[in-house]
């Protein structure tokens, strides 16, 4: 059942922001570069903890996940695998029971589905293109992301404008 308050200005303001963020952090030169391909460091992916402490980052995270991949070289292939990968994980990590795992999930997805279809596309091995992207998934969402959950769940007000 759909809560009311899923539709409201502000939870839908937090989506957008969430979304517009993401995106933006992905695309943004010089950024781009490192964002997509069997190496890919997505300094984004640190905003995937948001989902541990906020309903309104899991479409966030989504929408943003598919307006970033609009300019990735596997266009087709990001924006239906990519963005299911993202959301897959972002409601993995709503329902992680302590904070210190809420980067795993999207760690371990992305180094599953992503690293699957990148290393057919590149055509190369899927374990070494799977041991680079956890690799790089791991250090943007521990080093930057678990930090900012931290700081989050330390200041309430900062909590407020992201959980509501």
């Amino acid at each position: 059942m759909l809560r009311k308050d899923r539709f409201s200005v502000a939870y839908l303001a937090r989506v957008s922001v969430i979304a517009a963020v993401y995106a933006a952090a992905t695309v943004t030169p010089p950024l781009n570069s490192i964002s997509y391909g069997p190496v890919q460091f997505r300094l984004s992916e640190a905003l995937t903890v948001l989902a541990y402490v906020s309903d309104a980052a899991i479409p966030g995270l989504a929408v943003g996940c598919f307006l970033a991949n609009l300019a990735s070289p596997f266009l087709a292939w990001d924006l239906t695998f990519g963005v299911a990968a993202t959301f897959v994980a972002a409601c993995l990590t709503r329902v992680m029971p302590h904070p210190c795992l809420a980067p795993l999930p999207p760690v371990i997805i992305n180094a599953v589905v992503v690293a699957w279809y990148v290393s057919v596309l590149c055509e190369s091995p899927y374990l070494v293109t799977a041991g680079y992207i956890a690799i790089g998934e791991a250090t943007v969402c521990y080093l930057l992301g678990y930090p900012l959950l931290i700081l989050l769940l330390k200041n309430p007000s900062l909590l407020r404008l992201v959980k509501g």
